[in-house]
C-alpha cells in the first residue's frame, strides 16, 4: 500500500530427517538445510524489516560441546548480515573439511538437524538486537532448553504476565514474546520434572531419565497447559534441546502457517510459495498448520498434528490477502485479481463509461495484480457498454459505430516511486515539500483539463501519504478530476494480532466519522459512546461489544468515503477528488477462506480484541497516546 504498515513477522523451520553426510552425496553439501533455511527467509524478506534471526540445534551431541547456535541482527542488511555471521565460521575450511558433515558437526557451530529462521517486523518496542527473534531459555538440562520465535500478537500480556508472577517468576521484561517463552518454559520444566519423578523410583539413573523424557515428553500436553489463557493471533515455533520441536497456530487461525514433509525434510513457513520454490514441490504437497492445532516434531522424526485449544470460527487474516504476503502464492494471485474486478463496475459508473477520456492506474507497485483485475472487469463492462451503445445509435439512426467500436480501456503506468528521500532540512513546510516528491508521474499521458485519472491502491489507512505525496503530485498533470481506489474496505477498527494500526484516532476513515458526526450536529454521541466504552471495559472480556460500530452506523458508507476523499484533498489542488472503496461483502466474496475482517467490520475473533477496541476509542477521548494493548 502507498502507506506503509508495520505487520506481520514471518517463520521458518527446518527438521533434517537424514544425516548431514546424506545430504553432501546427494545436494553437494552438508549444508543444504542451512541453506534450505537461508532461502526460506529471503523469500520472506518481504515479513521482515527490523531485523532476522536464525538457531539451530544438534540431536545427541555429547556433553561438554555446544548444541544450540544462534545469531540475530538488526542491521539495516539485516539478512545479509546475519548469514555472513553464520557461513564466516566456515570460511577457512578446506574442501574435504566442507565436505564432511559428522566433522563439521562435531566441530562448528550451525551445524544441527534442527533449525528455525524467524524475519521480524515489529509492531511496538525499540528496534534492539534484543528484540529479535528466537528467544532462547537456557538451562544445564537438555530438555528444559527452550527456543521461542512466532509471529504474533497477544491480547492479554497484562494477565499472562501476572500469571507469571503469582508462579513466583521474575521475568525480565512485559513483553508478549518474552511471556511466552517463559509461560511455555514453566511447563516444560513442569512436565519434565513430572517424568523425572515418575521414573526415579524404578532405579533409572539421571542420565537414563534424560533419554526416556526425550521419549516421553508429551508436547500436546505442554502445550494444552501453557496457551490456556493465550487470546491474540499467533503461529509460534519451539524447539527443545533434545530435539523435539513444535509450531503452532491461534484458535482462530489468524496468521498463517504451511508445511511441507517428505523422507528428507520437514519444513515450516509462514507463506507458501517459499516452501515450494525451496524444496522444488507442487502446491498439493503443501499443507496448512491447522487452527487451534501444533505440528509437533518428534526427536525420533516422527510428526503429527495435534489440537491444543479448541478450534474458533476461522478467521484468517484477510489483509494477508490484500497486501501482506507476496503475490506469487496462486490463491492470492487470483484472489487480488478478483479483489480488482469487483470494484470495476463501480468504478465505470463513477466516470460514467467515459472510457475515451480516462486513463486508469495504479500505486504502489503492490497493487498491480489487483489493478489487473480491475482491468479485466472495466473491458467487460466496456464490451456491455459498447452492446448497449450500438444498440442505442441503430436505434436513433445514428452513426458512429467505428468510434465505438475503437473505444479502449486506457491503462498507463502514471505513478512511479522514487528511493527515500533524506531532506536534511528542519523547517517542518520545507521538509514536507521534499517528503512529497517520493513518487513521480509519468508527463504527457494525462490530457489537461479532459481526462479523468483512476489510480488504484491496496488500502488507505491514514491518508496522509495519498493527502501529502500522491494526490498532489499527480494533480500537477491537471487531470480534470482524480478518482482514488482502494481494493480494500474502510479501516475503521484497530488491528490487535499483529498489524501497527492500534490507535483509533489515526485511521482516515474514523477522521471522516467524526467530521460527519459534527457536520451532522451529532457530536454528542462521542461522548455518549465514550461512557459505553468505560462501562464495558469493566466486563469480562468475553462479555464486552464493540460499541465504536454505533458511531459508524449513523452514516451511510458512501458518504463515509465522500468525507474521506475531502479529508485527502490537500488545499488548493484543482481536480476534484473522488474515493471508492471496496465493500465488505465484496471482499468476503473474493476472499472467502481470509474472512477475518475485524478491522474493516468490528467483528473480532477473540474476546480480547472488543476489549483492544473499546479501549482504544477510551485513549482517543481521553487524549492518551498508549497502545490498547
Amino acid at each position: 500500500m502507498s502507506e506503509a504498515i508495520h505487520h506481520e513477522c514471518g517463520l521458518a523451520m527446518i527438521r533434517l530427517k537424514k544425516p548431514l553426510d546424506y545430504y553432501n552425496k546427494k545436494y553437494g553439501t552438508p549444508l543444504h538445510g542451512l541453506k534450505c533455511l537461508q532461502l526460506l527467509m529471503r523469500k520472506m524478506r518481504n515479513r521482515g524489516q527490523d531485523g532476522a534471526g536464525m538457531a539451530t540445534i544438534k540431536l545427541d551431541h555429547p556433553p561438554g560441546k555446544k548444541f544450540i547456535s544462534r545469531k540475530r541482527s538488526n542491521a539495516s542488511n539485516y539478512l545479509d548480515d546475519l548469514w555472513s555471521g553464520v557461513y564466516r565460521r566456515f570460511d577457512e575450511l578446506t574442501p574435504k573439511q566442507l565436505a564432511n558433515g559428522q566433522w563439521l558437526k562435531e566441530n562448528l557451530p550451525y551445524t544441527g538437524e534442527l533449525m528455525m529462521g524467524h524475519l521480524r517486523y515489529g509492531t511496538h518496542s525499540t528496534n534492539a538486537i534484543e528484540t529479535c527473534h528466537p528467544f532462547l531459555r537456557q538451562s544445564n538440562w537438555k530438555t528444559r532448553c527452550l527456543i521461542i520465535a512466532g509471529n504474533f500478537n497477544l491480547t492479554n500480556v497484562n494477565e499472562l504476565f501476572q500469571e507469571l508472577v503469582d508462579l513466583g517468576q521474575y521475568p525480565k521484561e512485559k513483553s508478549d514474546t518474552v511471556t511466552v517463552l517463559e509461560k511455555i518454559g514453566h511447563f516444560l520444566d513442569d512436565e519434565v520434572q513430572r517424568i523425572h519423578t515418575w521414573h526415579k523410583p524404578d532405579g533409572h539413573t539421571n542420565i537414563e531419565i534424560n533419554d526416556i523424557i526425550a521419549e516421553e515428553l508429551d508436547v500436546q500436553r505442554l502445550l494444552k497447559r501453557a496457551s490456556k489463557k493465550f487470546d491474540g493471533g499467533y503461529v509460534m515455533g519451539g524447539m527443545i534441546g533434545h530435539g523435539d520441536a513444535f509450531v503452532m497456530r491461534d484458535p482462530a487461525g489468524i496468521r498463517p502457517a504451511f508445511y511441507f514433509e517428505d523422507d528428507e525434510f520437514v519444513a515450516v513457513a509462514s507463506e507458501r510459495p517459499a516452501l515450494q520454490t525451496v524444496f522444488n514441490v507442487p502446491i498439493a504437497t503443501i499443507k496448512e498448520v491447522e487452527p487451534g492445532h501444533a505440528l509437533i516434531i518428534k526427536k525420533s522424526g516422527k510428526t503429527s498434528m495435534e489440537p491444543f485449544t479448541k478450534p474458533l470460527p476461522r478467521a484468517a487474516c484477510s489483509f494477508e490477502r490484500i497486501y501482506f504476503s507476496r503475490g506469487n502464492d496462486r490463491d492470492i494471485y487470483l484472489e487480488r485479481k478478483e479483489l480488482g474486478r469487483r470494484l470495476a463496475k463501480s468504478v465505470a459508473k463513477a466516470v460514467k463509461y467515459d472510457f475515451d477520456n480516462t486513463v486508469f492506474s495504479y500505486v504502489p507497485n503492490t497493487a498491480e495484480t489487483a489493478f489487473y483485475g480491475m482491468i479485466e472487469g472495466l473491458e467487460d463492462e466496456l464490451r456491455d457498454w459498447r452492446k448497449k451503445e450500438m444498440k442505442r445509435r441503430k436505434k436513433d439512426g445514428k452513426n458512429g459505430f467505428g468510434k465505438v467500436l475503437k473505444t479502449q480501456v486506457r491503462n498507463e503506468k502514471i505513478v512511479v516511486k522514487d528511493g527515500k528521500t533524506r531532506t536534511f532540512i528542519a523547517d517542518t513546510s520545507s521538509r514536507d515539500d521534499m517528503v512529497s516528491h517520493v513518487y513521480d508521474v509519468t508527463y504527457g499521458i494525462v490530457r489537461d483539463e479532459i481526462d479523468t485519472l483512476v489510480l488504484l491502491d491496496d488500502s488507505i489507512v491514514r491518508g496522509t501519504t495519498m493527502r501529502d505525496s500522491i494526490i498532489k503530485i499527480v494533480s500537477r498533470l491537471r487531470p480534470k478530476r482524480i478518482i482514488i481506489v482502494s481494493s480494500a474496505p474502510q479501516i475503521r477498527y484497530p488491528d490487535c494480532y499483529g498489524i501497527d494500526m492500534s490507535k483509533m484516532g489515526e485511521f482516515v476513515a474514523f477522521k471522516a466519522m467524526e467530521a460527519l458526526l459534527e457536520q451532522k450536529g451529532k457530536k454528542k454521541l462521542l461522548k455518549q459512546v465514550y461512557k459505553k466504552a468505560v462501562a464495558e471495559l469493566k466486563k469480562p472480556d468475553n462479555k464486552q461489544k464493540n460499541v465504536v460500530k454505533e458511531l459508524y452506523d449513523q452514516f451511510k458508507y458512501e458518504d463515509v468515503s465522500k468525507k474521506i476523499a475531502q479529508i485527502m484533498t490537500p488545499k488548493g489542488t484543482k481536480p476534484k477528488v473522488d474515493v471508492i472503496y471496496q465493500t465488505i461483502e465484496d471482499l468476503r466474496k473474493a476472499c472467502p477462506n481470509n474472512n477475518g475482517d475485524w478491522y474493516f467490520s468490528g467483528n473480532y475473533p477473540t474476546p480480547g480484541g472488543f476489549r483492544v477496541v473499546n479501549k482504544a476509542f477510551v485513549n482517543y477521548m481521553e487524549g492518551s497516546g498508549e497502545r490498547a494493548y
